[in-house]
């Protein structure tokens, strides 16, 4: 039995984990729950699960019949739950560069680090690598992209992968001109096609910043450049990812979206853990289109790409001046176009240098997002 930790236990990502542990009582114990500020889900959630430890950022009085559970309250409660408790994995679910400390405590204390954050690998992928060489854990990817890369690699032997091919679903606006994507309000970017998924993440899904946040983290997750790193637009998002590989063999992971999949795989490795999961009727769909994202309708995906060449500084500025515009965003203080425009204004600000400690990073945050504010108001 493994004991594992679930932060970002009320989220999506950590909901549909929860779920699919209650399926395998025999093979994983919860060892922590921790959450931002859903005070009753996380209650309830330890509730069924009694956990070690568990944590709220924002604090709340603790009902009576929860009181036997250690809790940490504040900015840092993952951090100090998973010290405490030190279970065998942690999926890494927390949101932004928030949950940068804390997949840097996993990386030091967990056998296993379940990756659901995107964002601790962008702004601090080399501080992460870096521990994990030293404490000899394993990183394995959450998201559906990097899930499906890592299980194509699973195949390769001794055959070399040359190009990384990420797929897109192109989000809300992905058919709608430049001018109407410009002006797009959040009721109509937060409809995503295919997957249901936070505000935060929708928003990048329909600016392509989530792509290009994605590329940033299959460089760190899979040691490829960005020429080796390509985007293709997939409406249907049933081919998860390709890789294609030194023979000009493609091996790609299909599947039916749905996060439990990424989500399982990653918890069951290097087994799998069936939960039900619906099958892909090829004869059905029918028809599997691919196309070159458009960058004069998507500028985001270019940031990122130019923040991945810049370096260190500039990946984090990215991040922090897209965390702050998507804010501003859903609170109706900018239009959707004013996202690209903020990103692009503080990068153009952001001088190159490598990060090399935690506070290095967060200064660097903070920066980027007083500027982000800045340039929003101007």
């Amino acid at each position: 039995m493994r004991t594992i930790a679930i932060l970002g236990a009320t989220g999506s990502i950590g909901g549909q984990a929860l779920d699919i542990l209650e399926k395998y009582p025999s093979d994983f114990r919860v060892a922590v729950l921790t959450a931002y500020g859903s005070a009753e889900k996380l209650f309830d959630a330890v509730r069924r699960f009694r956990p070690d430890a568990a944590g709220l950022v924002l604090e709340q009085p603790v009902p009576p019949d929860l009181a036997d559970v250690a809790w940490f309250f504040g900015e840092d409660c993952s951090r100090r739950a998973l010290l405490a408790a030190r279970p065998d994995d942690a999926l890494c679910a927390v949101t932004g560069i928030a949950g940068l400390d804390a997949v840097l405590t996993a990386a030091r204390v967990c056998r296993r680090v379940l990756l659901a954050n995107k964002e601790a690998l962008v702004t601090g992928g080399r501080l992460v690598l870096e521990i994990l060489k030293k404490s000899g854990s394993l990183l394995l990817p959450v998201d559906s992209e990097h899930s499906a890369i890592f299980q194509c690699l699973q195949g390769a032997g001794e055959n070399r992968p040359r190009r990384l091919i990420l797929t897109a679903s192109g989000g809300a606006l992905r058919d709608l001109p430049k001018e109407e994507i410009e002006r797009a309000g959040p009721d109509q970017v937060l409809l995503h096609p295919t997957w249901r998924m936070g505000e935060k993440i929708t928003v990048d899904c329909a600016s392509m910043m989530n792509k290009g946040l994605e590329v940033i983290e299959a460089h760190y997750l899979f040691g490829m450049p960005s020429d080796k790193l390509d985007v293709l637009v997939h409406p249907q998002s049933l081919v998860h990812s390709m890789v294609e590989f030194e023979d000009g063999a493609v091996l790609a992971q299909l599947g039916v979206p749905d996060m439990r999949a990424a989500i399982g795989y990653a918890m069951g490795y290097p087994g799998r853990l069936p939960f039900g999961g619906e099958r892909v009727d090829l004869a059905r769909i029918g028809t599997l289109s691919f196309s070159a994202p458009d960058l004069t309708r998507f500028p985001c995906l270019g940031l990122a790409r130019e923040a991945l060449v810049a370096g260190e500084a500039h990946m984090v500025a990215l991040n922090g001046a897209n965390e702050a515009a998507v804010e501003a965003f859903l609170e109706g203080r900018i239009p959707f176009g004013g996202i690209h425009r903020t990103v692009r204004a503080v990068l153009d600000r952001t001088v190159q240098g490598r990060l090399d400690t935690p506070e290095a990073v967060y200064e660097a945050d903070r920066i980027a997002r007083q500027r982000a504010w800045s340039a929003m108001k101007a």
